[in-house]
């Protein structure tokens, strides 16, 4: 192959491993001509840093971002650390001229993602932010279904984002647990799973124009990690839900909870249209159910579409022989995959810090909502650039 672009990589926690294992994976699936280098990868912790470099292959390690970004011979600053580091990291990264890959959300609220978006509009560079689940087969054959006009005008979208792991009232927060603190997280489920839905929707359907929510805190004190016999208030939402209306004319649903018990990763949506409707659940990601009302009537109702059959459905003519299904570290190969075609081909395939940013502004919309109990209108809030 022989044309690199060598990564750094910031933070080796769990994003850190299934980013690592993408870039491992994606060029031997996928036909490239530039393969990634796995360079140096930086965190703060030595003993973890050396065992995670060496189980997954990076050259070398380093304890402070600040010279990864200064090194010549870094392409890509990859950002896999807390949301309260993202901005500081990327803005650097744009400044040094450097291509940018950043975990979801964006920032922890719409003011630091604009300043992110202006650092990366003036560097000029490709950037992606992985919303991962755009690069389900089934979901990438959703979009395909809905761009062919299959379902014609769109009428609803619901979507709900269900896990249950916050439920234990002792479980700390903070350090290893940041996403239940605000100062490192900005929010709760809105941030880290209902930006996942909210993504969703704009590629499927188009822009939010307005929405009303609420949210819940269940649990108001927990121990802190660092010490657990102090308790502190807990600011993020556990749970949060609202109604959205879109520009075309469409309505919205979106739930989202760490609190269903039983749930681990319920990543759900379905789409209902004048010909026909699509569903989706990741706990059953390698099937999508359609149904078309031009079929014959004879026949009509739900199919549940198996998305593994070769080159008819999206990704997976670079995998196994069909009926082998996929599953979530897959998503980041198809990622990286796309992110390196569109460097091939000098062009946009991936969600960026654009799409990131109107994302963001609908987060912040729905937080806003939720704490006045009245409707935000998205349109004064998207730029007109």
């Amino acid at each position: 192959m022989g044309n690199f672009v060598n990564i750094g990589l910031i933070g080796y926690g769990f994003m850190g491993r299934a980013h690592s294992n993408a870039y491992l994976q994606a060029c031997k699936f996928f036909p490239h001509t530039i393969e990634p280098r796995l360079r140096v990868v930086c965190g703060r912790d030595q003993k973890k840093l050396d065992d995670f470099a060496e189980n997954w292959g990076w050259e070398e390690t380093e304890n402070d971002w600040h010279r990864v970004i200064e090194r010549p011979d870094i392409d890509i600053i990859d950002i896999c650390v807390p949301n309260d580091m993202h901005k500081e990291i990327a803005v650097a990264a744009a400044e040094a001229g450097k291509m940018i890959i950043c975990e979801k959300p964006l920032a922890k609220d719409a003011t630091e993602a604009r300043i992110m978006l202006e650092a990366v509009r003036e560097n000029g560079k490709p950037n992606m932010v992985c919303f991962n689940y755009r690069r389900v087969p089934a979901v990438a054959l959703a979009k395909r279904i809905i761009d062919e006009g299959r379902l014609g005008r769109i009428f609803h979208y619901r979507a709900k984002y269900l896990q249950d792991w916050t439920i234990n009232s002792n479980l700390p927060m903070g350090g290893s647990q940041w996403r239940l603190d605000a100062q490192a997280a900005g929010s709760g489920v809105t941030g880290d799973l209902l930006s996942h839905s909210i993504d969703l929707a704009l590629w499927l359907v188009g822009r939010i124009q307005r929405l009303t929510a609420m949210k819940k805190t269940f649990v108001n004190n927990r121990p802190l990690e660092r010490d657990p016999s102090v308790l502190s208030r807990v600011e993020i939402d556990d749970a949060c839900a609202f109604l959205a209306g879109f520009e075309n004319g469409a309505m919205g649903t979106f739930e989202s909870t760490r609190f269903a018990r039983g749930r681990k990763n319920q990543n759900a949506f379905e789409l209902n249209g004048e010909f026909g409707s699509i569903a989706f659940d990741f706990e059953d990601m390698n099937f999508l159910e359609y149904y078309d009302y031009r079929a014959d009537s004879s026949y009509r109702g739900f199919t549940k579409i198996q998305v593994w059959d070769g080159d008819k459905h999206p990704y997976m003519g670079h995998w196994w022989v069909p009926g082998c299904g996929l599953g979530y570290e897959h998503t980041f190969i198809h990622a990286m995959s796309d992110f390196l075609y569109g460097l091939e081909q000098d062009r946009k395939l991936c969600p960026d810090f654009e799409d990131a940013y109107q994302t963001q502004l609908v987060c912040d919309a729905v937080l806003a909502s939720a704490a006045s109990g009245e409707w935000s209108n998205l349109q004064v809030l998207v730029p007109s650039n």
